[in-house]
C-alpha cells in the first residue's frame, strides 16, 4: 500500500499538516499545537484548555538578581523549511534584538515540527540562540508540554511496573482533594473514581532518571489510542544520566523535560553573562501515536511503544532534520576505550570497571557534569569488561567523566578529549583511582550514588499511593520523613558496626524528629564501633552523600563538643529530594580527617548531628560512609 504524501494547508491563522495518519493543527505564527487528529479521535488535546495551553513550549528564567519568570514560548515569524511528498518541516521563530533595551527574554527561539509520510507520529524540536550583545540571564527550566483530553486519557505508563489509572484534574480541587504539607501532594478524599479514595497524588512520584527513562505516555479510551513521548537521545538534556525529570502527571499531562532544576537546585541553573553567545538544539523528540480496536489488547500499545523507542534510538541522529545546527551521523565522531579501577586495598590488579558510566561533557571538574546545563553530554555504560564506545558525538573538546558503582567519587581524565567529524578517537585504557588513604576500618552502605541500600519504611496507610506498594521504589510514597519518628519515637538512631544491617537499621534520610508538640527537633545518629588498637596518625572518613536539603550537618567523635567536632556544614544542599519522594539528588563526596588522638582502644562513637530544627523535609541521604586507618604501622 502506497504511503500518502504529506499535505500542508494554511487555513486562516492555522497551519495544518496531514500525512493521512496524523493531522496536526498549529497556530500561525505562534507555533502552539492546538490539534492532533488521529485514529478516529478528532483531537487528542484538551478541548477545555486554551489554544495556547494544549501543546506548547515554555521556559522559567530570570534576569540577574531578579524575580523568577515563567512564559510560554511562541513564534513571530512562520516559514516552511522543507516541503516534499515525503516530509514537511515548519518553523515558528521569534528573534531577539539586543539593540532594543527591554526586560524581555534575551533569547531567540525557533520552534520546529516535522511530519513524515507513513509515520504514525511527529517530531518536535527547538533551536535556542543568544546573538551577540544579549543581556545576562539565568535559564532554570524549559520543556514541551502536552495536555490531553481529560475525558479520554486516564491510564498512564512510564515503565513495565509503573502504570496506573490516574485521578482527574477535578480531584485535586478543594472538596475532592486535600492539599498536604508539600503543595504538589494532594490526598484524594472524594475523587470522581471512588477506587482512588484515600490515595495521594503528586507529580514528583512519577519522576525518572534520564538513564532510566526515555518513554512515557498515556492510553486513552473511546477509541483506544496511545500517546507517547520518546527521547531517542538524552544528549540535549541537562545534568547527565542521573538527572531526574518529571514525566506525566494528573491533567492528563505529558512532558518532555529538556532543562530543569528538580532534585538538584540552583546549582544547575545555566548562567549566561552579558554578551555571551550560545546556541543549542533541544530535540528532536518523537511523539508516537498507536491504536487498537480491541480493548483486551490495550496493554499491547505499551509493548508497541517500547519497540518504537528502540527504532527511534537506532535511527539517531536523524537524517531528515532541516537545520544546519543539527548534525547528522557523518558530521559527528566517536570515542572508544576501556575503563579500569585501581584500588590496592581491594585488589592487587586492575579491576575492570564493569557497567560503569562514562561520558563526555564540557564540565572541567570532577562531577561537574551533574550541574552542566549549557552544552551537550554523551554517556554510555561499559560492558562487563569495562569496554565502551561513545557514538554520535558532536565535534568539540570535552572533559572525559565517569563513575563506577561500588566505588566512591567521580572520574575525570587529566587530558581533554577532542572529537572530530567522521572519525573515532582511541582513548586506550583509562584508570580511575578512587580516593583512599588506608585500609577500611568499617563501612556503611554501598557506593552507588543513592540511598537504596538503606532502610525505607512502609508508608503511613493514610497517605498511600497503591502503585508503590510492594515496589522497589517504595521511597516514592508520601510522608516517609515522618515515619522516622514512628520508628524512633523517643530516641534517635543507634547503629553498631558489625551488628546492625543498613538495609534494616539505617533510615534512608537523616531528618528531624517530630516532637510531642508537633515541632520538628534536631536529631543525632550514633555509630558505635570497636577498635582493638589505634594507629598513630590521621584516619579518614569518606562521606558520600546521595542528596541533601537545607541541612546543618555536624560530625563529632566520642564526645559532642567543639574539641571533638571533625566536620560542620551549614545549609547543606537544596535538592528537595525528601519532599519530592526521591532516593538521590546531587551527589557529593567529603573527605574528613579524624585525628587518632580522638579515638580510643575499645568502643568508640561517631555522632552525625542534623542540627537544623523546625523543618520537616530537610534531610541528608547518605550513600556510603567509610572510615580508613592510616597506612603507618605505628600503634598507640
Amino acid at each position: 500500500m502506497a504511503k500518502e504524501k504529506v499535505q500542508l494547508v494554511t487555513k486562516g491563522s492555522n497551519v495544518i499538516l496531514d500525512n493521512g495518519l496524523v493531522r496536526l493543527t498549529i497556530s500561525k505564527p505562534q507555533g502552539y499545537l492546538i490539534g492532533i487528529q488521529y485514529g478516529g479521535m478528532d483531537n487528542l488535546l484538551d478541548l477545555k484548555s486554551s489554544e495556547s495551553s494544549r501543546g506548547y513550549w515554555d521556559i522559567n528564567w530570570n534576569l540577574p538578581e531578579g524575580q523568577d519568570r515563567y512564559q510560554l514560548l511562541n513564534g513571530a515569524e512562520y516559514s516552511v523549511i522543507n516541503m516534499s511528498n515525503d516530509s514537511v518541516e515548519v518553523s515558528f521563530r521569534s528573534s531577539y534584538d539586543p539593540s532594543i533595551q527591554s526586560t524581555k527574554l534575551p533569547l531567540s527561539v525557533d520552534i520546529r515540527y516535522i511530519l513524515r509520510s507513513g509515520v504514525s507520529g511527529f517530531h518536535c524540536y527547538s533551536i535556542y540562540e543568544r546573538p551577540p550583545g544579549c543581556r545576562a540571564f539565568d535559564l532554570a527550566q524549559t520543556r514541551l508540554a502536552f495536555k490531553l483530553r481529560r475525558d479520554k486519557f486516564h491510564y498512564m505508563a512510564i515503565t513495565d511496573e509503573k502504570q496506573r489509572i490516574m485521578p482527574l484534574p477535578e480531584d485535586l480541587l478543594p472538596g475532592r482533594g486535600k492539599q498536604l504539607i508539600v503543595p504538589e501532594s494532594v490526598l484524594l478524599v472524594n475523587p470522581i473514581n471512588p477506587d482512588l479514595k484515600g490515595e495521594v497524588d503528586d507529580k514528583y512520584q512519577y519522576s525518572m532518571d534520564n538513564k532510566d527513562g526515555g518513554l512515557h505516555g498515556w492510553i486513552g479510551s473511546g477509541p483506544i489510542i496511545g500517546f507517547w513521548i520518546i527521547f531517542p537521545s538524552h544528549e540535549f538534556r541537562n545534568g547527565g544520566p542521573t538527572k531526574q525529570n518529571l514525566t506525566v502527571h494528573t491533567g492528563p499531562t505529558c512532558l518532555a523535560m529538556f532543562h530543569g532544576t528538580h532534585y538538584i537546585g540552583n546549582e544547575i541553573l545555566a548562567h549566561f553573562q552579558e554578551g555571551e553567545t550560545w546556541r543549542k538544539v533541544f530535540g528532536p523528540i518523537f511523539v508516537y501515536l498507536n491504536s487498537t480496536s480491541d480493548a483486551s489488547k490495550a496493554y499491547n500499545l505499551w509493548i508497541d511503544a517500547k519497540k518504537q523507542r528502540l527504532l527511534q534510538e537506532a535511527a539517531w541522529p536523524y537524517d531528515f532534520v532541516s537545520s544546519p545546527y543539527y548534525l547528522t551521523a557523518n558530521e559527528r565522531g566517536s570515542a572508544t576505550g576501556r575503563f579500569f579501577v585501581q584500588d590496592k586495598f581491594v585488589s592487587s590488579s586492575l579491576i575492570p570497571a564493569k557497567y560503569a558510566y562514562i561520558g563526555l561533557s564540557s564540565a572541567r571538574t570532577e562531577g561537574g557534569w551533574q550541574t552542566e546545563s549549557k552544552d551537550y553530554q554523551f554517556w554510555v555504560q561499559t560492558d562487563s569488561k569495562g569496554n565502551f564506545t561513545v557514538k554520535n558525538v558532536v565535534p568539540g573538546v570535552y572533559g572525559l567523566h565517569g563513575w563506577v558503582p561500588g566505588f566512591i567519587g567521580d572520574y575525570l581524565d587529566k587530558a581533554l578529549v577532542t572529537i572530530s567529524a567522521g572519525s573515532q578517537t582511541e582513548l586506550g585504557n583509562l584508570t580511575y583511582v578512587p580516593l583512599r588513604n588506608g585500609p577500611t576500618v568499617w563501612e556503611i552502605g554501598f557506593p552507588d550514588r543513592t540511598a537504596l541500600g538503606c532502610y525505607v519504611p512502609d508508608v503511613n496507610p493514610m497517605y498511600v499511593n497503591k502503585l508503590f506498594l510492594n515496589s522497589p521504589e517504595k521511597y516514592r510514597q508520601y510522608g516517609l520523613w515522618d515515619r522516622y519518628t514512628d520508628v524512633h519515637p523517643e530516641s534517635d538512631q543507634f547503629f553498631t558496626v558489625g551488628v546492625n544491617d543498613p538495609k534494616k537499621d539505617w533510615f534512608f534520610a537523616h531528618v528531624d524528629r517530630r516532637g510531642p508538640d508537633n515541632k520538628y527537633l534536631p536529631t543525632t545518629w550514633t555509630i558505635k564501633f570497636h577498635l582493638d588498637s589505634i594507629i598513630k596518625g590521621t584516619y579518614n572518613l569518606r562521606l558520600a552523600i546521595a542528596s541533601a536539603t537545607r541541612s546543618d550537618l555536624e560530625i563529632f567523635v566520642n564526645y559532642i563538643d567543639q574539641g571533638h567536632l571533625v566536620y560542620q556544614e551549614m545549609n547543606l544542599g537544596m535538592d528537595n529530594t525528601v519532599c519530592r519522594h526521591g532516593i538521590h539528588g546531587l551527589y557529593q563526596l567529603f573527605s574528613i580527617h579524624v585525628s587518632s588522638l580522638l579515638l580510643i582502644k575499645g568502643d568508640n562513637s561517631m555522632f552525625l548531628v542534623q542540627s537544623r530544627s523546625g523543618d520537616p523535609v530537610c534531610g541528608v541521604l547518605y550513600d556510603y560512609l567509610r572510615l580508613e586507618a592510616p597506612t603507618s604501622s605505628f600503634m598507640i
